[in-house]
């Protein structure tokens, strides 16, 4: 704890002499812009809600004023700075459309305009993060119309993120473009990545392999983290709720010209055990986690670009029946399941100093996990380092991207899957995974009208050799109302082990690969048309897609062929993610903003002549989004989720429903902003207290003791924690501080 109060306190001090600073005020026809990006002369910040910024540590002379923000054309003008203090006095911006004028980067690996974009992207802001206050991205991710959160466990509450109806582990996330999370830490990496350290977090819908390799086959999550440049000088953002959760998230930024650096530190705690719906087990696990990032950038004379990123997670979390404590762990007196994690991440990159745009990207992480499930240890180990140089050309009306990568992924636990037969001995052999490839894309500018991209990957896996991943995408904008974007794209998975199941796995059974087997595959085709109607008080705009998924050689285990061995083959048929989308975005005059949006989705597999629809995965859901301004500095805001009837994993003669209940999660809020520094907000969360009922199967018998019972328990029922399909909090209250300085 010293050692973090130093730390803070260090970078609390002034580094740079000033030589030159600028101040002034963003506006627009309606008056002060808060919030928004200013950059200039290698330095910049964000405004305050009187639309008032300032920026230190300048060099005096001729440099360029940059001012960006959602629903504005972007403001670029020369200007001069003497030394000392500069007043630019006010600075108007013009109207443009809304959110679908935001940088992206996700779809083509380079930064464009939403708009302009030949795939299609969503993204969450900050500004929706602070409509819905959540400590963590998992909970913030489901603001997406067609992405859900799913909890996987009722008692250790795993967690992943659906696209489109499909599992988790066909979700690639990566963090600044880079594949952080994956594998081991998927089951708890999302819930430790606090969401003040976002800056925009990007949903690519269907396969993007042809980008980003392996695990990218249903879709793909970019979290883009702040840069330092654009954080405010000092911030806090302090939240508890009447669940006796809190949530503190700190940042400190040193330096602002050339080399800037940005301090994070966020602590989240929940040890109140709660078990309201009375099974005698906790209905969300407790809690307590550190997480301390550091980002540092440095910025050359030419504006090439080097940061490097850190992040270290430590956590404690335990579920169970309510007496259990830490002591109980690995006994099978009372029922807990108990999770310790320790994680490190660096993420860095450069551009380097050759003609062309060459950037280098590297990456490496660590994850180690110690755990009991009841009486069960599951202890892992798994670290993965990424390399990446990519560049890109401009031939005329062409862009082309090219690169090469590789990923090294080293796994060890104490289970059969890392472990191999040596004569009449079982000998631990943790696996590594080399993958290496190379991607090369091309996208041209037919006429102002028509756009075209064309990209292929290759990576090679030991098991599956060359495994190729093209995809094609075609965009028609006539004008800047319309677009029309199809694409067509495939995905693939190549065999991952690195899965919660090898808790269950017990005694010295032998993990076989068929030699024949196959990666998964997947391959999509998306029609999206987005219709927008702006104006200088209102806008509205309409984003609908059609999208059809072909899952093929899905790599599924057999444990019934042989006592002995575990056998994993690919499924003897296909799964099918298709339906529609459309989201609604309006501005009405300055107090009125509405975001919402409706999926509907069939996803289901058939093997043989059997058709069996996916788990977890409902025929329609939606989100909403709507804020009104009022009394000058009081917002209002309403968000949810609503999700229809979806199948569940019950057992034949289970008394539990097989199809969820229809449901909503909806969320209200007040906030009041006192000045350009200080803020308030409260409100309800679940405010139609709605839980999911018997999410457990004999949790009287945890250990199942008298499972045999042949009167007791005629059908042979154990205990089970997978139906689960909805948070067990209800309605609870919450309130927060925030206070920054631009």
């Amino acid at each position: 704890m010293r050692t973090l109060v130093l730390l803070i306190s260090l970078c609390l001090v002034r580094l740079v002499h000033a030589q030159s600073s600028v101040e002034g005020r963003v506006i627009d026809e309606n008056g002060p812009v808060p919030f928004i990006h200013v950059v200039i002369g290698g330095g910049g910040g964000a405004t305050g809600t009187d639309g008032r910024f300032e920026v230190e540590d300048l060099v005096p002379g001729p440099t360029e004023l940059t001012i960006r923000g959602v629903a504005y054309k972007p403001l670029v003008k020369r200007v001069v700075l003497a030394k000392g203090m500069n007043d630019l006095g006010e600075l108007r911006l013009e109207k443009g459309t809304t959110e679908l004028e935001e940088v992206v980067i996700t779809g083509t690996m380079r930064e464009v305009s939403r708009s302009e974009s030949p795939v299609a992207v969503e993204v969450i802001t900050p500004a929706l993060f602070r409509r819905d206050p959540t400590p963590a991205l998992i909970d913030a991710i489901g603001m997406v119309n067609g992405v859900r959160p799913q909890i996987n466990c009722s008692v250790c509450n795993t967690g992943d993120i659906h696209i489109n109806g499909m599992e988790g582990p066909y979700t690639m996330v990566l963090i600044d473009g880079m594949p952080i999370v994956s594998g081991l830490s998927t089951v708890y990496g999302l819930s430790g990545i606090p969401t003040s350290l976002v800056e925009r977090v990007e949903v690519a819908k269907g396969p993007s392999s042809s980008l980003y390799g392996s695990e990218a086959m249903g879709g793909l999550v970019n979290v883009i983290t702040k840069d330092p440049v654009l954080a405010p000088r000092a911030s806090a953002d302090l939240m508890t709720t009447s669940w006796q959760e809190y949530n503190a998230d700190i940042g400190v930024r040193v330096g602002q010209r050339k080399v800037a650096d940005l301090l994070g530190v966020n602590v989240f705690n929940y040890s109140d055990p709660r078990d309201e719906n009375g099974d005698g087990f906790t209905d969300v696990t407790l809690q307590e986690r550190y997480s301390i990032f550091n980002k540092l950038t440095l910025r050359r004379p030419d504006r090439r670009v080097a940061s490097i990123a850190t992040r270290y997670v430590w956590e404690e979390r335990w579920g169970g029946e309510m007496d259990w404590t830490p002591a109980f762990a690995g006994g099978d007196s009372l029922y807990g399941e108990s999770i310790s994690t320790r994680r490190w991440e660096v993420i860095g990159q450069y551009q380097l100093p050759v003609p062309g745009h060459l950037t280098a990207q590297f990456s490496a992480n660590g994850h180690s996990q110690r755990s009991f499930y009841g009486t069960t240890p599951y202890n892992a180990d798994q670290f993965v380092w990424f390399g990446q140089l990519f560049g890109s050309r401009s031939f005329g009306r062409h862009e082309t991207l090219y690169g090469l990568a590789y990923r090294y992924t080293w796994y060890d636990d104490n289970t059969v899957a890392t472990a191999v037969r040596a004569g009449d001995r079982i000998v631990n052999a943790p696996q590594k995974l080399p993958l290496p490839g190379f991607f090369l894309q091309d996208e041209w500018s037919i006429t102002e009208m028509h756009k075209l991209l064309l990209g292929m990957r290759m990576d090679h896996d030991e098991n599956h050799g060359m495994v190729h991943s093209p995809r094609i995408a075609y965009k028609w904008a006539p004008n800047g109302r319309w677009a029309v974007r199809v694409n067509f794209g495939t995905g693939y998975r190549v065999v991952n082990l690195f899965t919660e199941d090898h808790a269950a796995l017990t005694g010295s059974r032998q993990v076989v690969l068929r030699e024949d087997l196959l990666p998964e595959r997947s391959v999509n085709t998306t029609l999206n048309v987005v219709r927008k109607w702006p104006g200088a008080r209102h806008y509205f705009g309409l984003d609908g897609s059609l999208f059809l998924t072909r899952f093929s050689n899905r790599i599924l285990p057999d444990h019934t062929t042989d006592a002995d061995l575990i056998i994993y083959d690919n499924l003897n048929g296909h799964g099918i993610s298709r339906g529609a989308s459309l989201n609604l975005e309006a501005r009405v005059g300055v107090p009125l903003r509405v975001l919402a949006g409706v999926t509907w989705m069939e996803v289901y597999t058939v093997e043989g002549a059997v058709k069996s629809r996916q788990f977890f995965a409902p025929e329609w859901s939606g989100t909403f989004t709507m804020s009104y301004q009022f009394l000058d500095k009081w917002n209002a805001d309403l968000t949810g989720q609503w999700y229809g009837p979806m199948r569940l994993p019950v057992l034949p003669y289970d008394p539990r429903p097989e199809y969820s209940p229809t449901y909503a999660l909806v969320n209200v809020q007040l906030k009041h902003q006192f000045n350009d520094r200080f803020e308030c907000y409260f409100g309800v969360k679940n405010l139609l207290d709605f839980v999911p009922v018997d999410p457990l199967m004999r949790p009287f018998d945890p250990f199942d003791r008298t499972a045999d019972d042949p009167v007791a328990n005629p059908y042979g029922y154990t205990f089970d924690t997978s139906y689960m399909y909805a948070p067990l909090q209800g309605a609870r209250a919450f309130a927060g501080l925030r206070w920054s300085i631009p």
